[in-house]
């Protein structure tokens, strides 16, 4: 299998409300998004993608477009998070990204899989498809989600 991988960071604040220590507090990452691509080479002469499975200009606009700039500098908040919600609320034009999930590393790497999914699907005849995603909280820790 031939895959090809695009690396895109953004900073994010979030809490987990009920955990037992320090990240149950405000605070923030620089996540890393690693976002891993499968499909056939583009064979198309003459065609700006010929030989490549994607140009990875257009991974990076795609993943912008969908996840990255809607996360960039927001806060990824739990929709049952009432406190924080209505503290963020009050701000006057607040970036707040209001989530189905609490905001672990583990949802928002199986959020961001499925809204990724539906960005690559394969529009080049070639079966392009998300294959995984890598979402790093700290270089040290992360979660990923690999298609199957």
């Amino acid at each position: 299998m031939l895959t090809i991988t695009r690396k895109l960071e953004f900073d994010a604040g979030h809490r987990i409300p009920d955990h037992k220590s320090q990240c149950r507090n405000l605070h923030g990452h620089r996540y890393t998004l690693e976002i891993t691509l499968t499909g056939g080479v583009v064979a198309a002469d003459g065609a700006s993608d010929n030989g490549m499975i994607m140009d990875f200009s257009d991974v990076k606009t795609l993943a912008k477009q969908a996840l990255v700039d809607v996360w960039d500098h927001a806060f990824l908040v739990y929709e049952k998070d009432e406190a924080v919600r209505a503290f963020l609320d009050s701000l006057p034009d607040h970036k707040t990204v209001v989530l189905p999930l609490v905001p672990t590393v583990e949802n928002l790497a199986r959020i961001a899989f499925d809204i990724l999914k539906a960005t690559y699907t394969d529009n080049f005849g070639t079966g392009l498809t998300l294959h995984k995603i890598k979402l790093y909280e700290t270089p040290n820790c992360w979660a990923e989600v690999v298609h199957g």
